[in-house]
């Protein structure tokens, strides 16, 4: 990821191309889009230090909006991934594809013009953005309800409002965020093992908590958060800790079924 990301009116969406300044030849005016936002690269440390965060790894597939000149795709296919690319601008993704080119890496990386909205995310292990927070505020919805659990979030300099990181860190005097897509585990539950309950679990992104019901009485249910599709929370002292998957959660001796 390097773009600072540009226009970002509903006719950026529409990719609506218009000349930059007057007089521009035809040339220019169906190569450079009207920015809102300028291009801004994002530095190589900082590139460095997203995809360690996001502990991109050989096999997994990364997708990045704002991608600007690729240097955040590339980097990541040298490391053995695939990426995927998005940026309004043409002179960008041309950047991008040569550069590609130049570090061997195009049969792991494709870049292209695309509505942010209308991609498929279901399939990315890691996603990169370097977005305004208002544009993340509109992709939020999207990235957790598309997105597998587990899958890693970054994002260069501009969080996602109350959905808090799970990590931060400030490298070149840039803001640098980490979140893990949660898995949805707000509702009734009915935990079979050592101990019977109900569950009822209210969530607010990877947090949790809520009350359970034991022998008639109802305690809380405290420390609840999770990472991905692991979850951990407390009861009456008791830790618990499993793996959601759709409508059951599987621990070591316990295991929860949501009605």
């Amino acid at each position: 990821m390097i773009s600072g990301f540009v226009s970002l009116r509903p006719a950026f969406y529409a990719l609506t191309v218009a000349a930059s300044v007057l007089g521009a030849g035809p040339a220019q005016a169906q190569e450079e889009p009207r920015l809102d936002v300028i291009y801004v690269p994002t530095p190589q440390e900082v590139v460095d230090r997203m995809l360690d965060m996001a502990n991109v790894k050989p096999g997994d597939f990364m997708i990045d909006f704002g991608c600007g000149d690729g240097r955040m795709v590339v980097t990541a296919a040298k490391r053995g991934a695939r990426g995927y690319g998005v940026d309004i601008n043409p002179v960008r993704i041309r950047e991008a594809n040569e550069n590609a080119k130049k570090a061997g890496v195009t049969d792991k990386v494709d870049f292209k013009i695309a509505n942010l909205f209308e991609e498929d995310l279901s399939k990315a292990d890691v996603m990169a953005m370097y977005l305004l927070t208002d544009i993340n505020l509109r992709l939020r919805p999207k990235i957790l309800n598309d997105m597998k659990p587990g899958t890693r979030i970054v994002s260069h300099a501009f969080d996602m409002g109350d959905w808090e990181p799970d990590q931060k860190d400030t490298v070149a005097g840039k803001n640098v965020f980490y979140w893990m897509v949660p898995a949805k585990v707000e509702g009734k539950w009915t935990v079979d093992g050592a101990q019977k309950m109900t569950l009822n679990l209210k969530q607010q992104y990877q947090m949790v908590g809520g009350q359970a019901e034991i022998d008639g009485k109802t305690v809380n249910v405290t420390g609840g958060r999770l990472k991905g599709a692991e979850l951990t929370f407390t009861v009456n002292g008791q830790t618990y800790n499993g793996k959601v998957n759709g409508n059951a959660i599987e621990g070591a001796n316990w295991k929860a079924s949501k009605t």
